[in-house]
């Protein structure tokens, strides 16, 4: 499947989780375009791993994902909700010192379907820490804490549902492919391990990422009550609304500094 064609089936089905009341639909959307990106990245693996040297083969990119402007506040949680999608999706992440951007690293359709998943949830991540903080639940904890802490669950939860739903999608491909002799890994199993494998040469050959990024934290206090009304929207996030196609691809620019 092109990449145009799994983000136009993602498209769709992420209009069918914004239009349902049902979470448990909701989840069930969810998950479904997540499993359709994973199945989608196997079949372009072993489409990969059958071409012959001679061709052009397709390679891992960097591209440059842009999250939001100088100073504006709740960028590291942005980044954090990406950076998790991305976990899930085999592509590899390097942030700008202030937020602003991610440098993605991986393959094209990968990338894609990270973009594709992170403009769905973050609307609904905006949302529903506006909503709980309109509440007044989080009270006597400042909003800005409160805020912060409820998006930091917000992303991990939905990081933890994406890579669910990735590996029983991989676990799937790999049981149809029978092992090779003596138990060896051969086929799908053999092409998963062979792509992570490149993967990690060309960030080690392309990123100039000085460390690596902690991940955002409530630096500002912690507010139990924020984590678990967090925890509980992603849990139940509805994807908003996302284009059925990419929008222009964005400049590559260097890797963070």
């Amino acid at each position: 499947m092109s990449s145009e064609k799994m983000l136009a089936r993602i498209g769709g089905l992420l209009r069918q989780a914004e239009s349902t009341t049902n979470p448990h639909e909701a989840q069930a959307f969810m998950e479904a375009a997540q499993r359709l990106a994973t199945v989608t990245s196997i079949d372009l693996a072993v489409a990969r791993a059958h071409t012959s040297r001679r061709e052009q083969r397709v390679s891992p990119v960097q591209r440059a994902i842009r999250i939001g402007e100088t100073g504006r506040k709740g960028l590291r949680t942005y980044v954090h909700l990406f950076v998790s999608i991305a976990a899930a999706n085999d592509v590899q992440c390097d942030v700008a010192h202030n937020s602003t951007q991610v440098f993605a690293y991986g393959f094209g359709t990968d990338i894609d379907a990270c973009e594709a998943l992170y403009a769905g949830l973050l609307v609904q991540m905006v949302r529903a820490s506006d909503a709980f903080l309109a509440s007044g639940a989080h009270r006597p904890v400042a909003g800005v804490t409160a805020r912060l802490n409820f998006q930091l669950a917000f992303a991990a939860r939905i990081g933890e549902r994406l890579a669910t739903a990735k590996a029983a999608a991989e676990a799937d491909a790999v049981r149809d492919t029978p092992p090779g002799e003596g138990g060896q890994p051969t086929g799908t199993a053999l092409v998963l391990r062979d792509k992570q494998v490149e993967l990690a040469d060309f960030y080690a050959q392309t990123s100039s990422a000085r460390g690596s990024w902690r991940g955002a934290r409530a630096t500002a206090g912690h507010s139990s009550k924020a984590r678990h009304a967090g925890d509980r929207a992603g849990r139940v996030a509805r994807l908003g609304q996302a284009p059925e196609l990419p929008s222009a691809r964005r400049q590559l620019s260097g890797p963070a500094r």
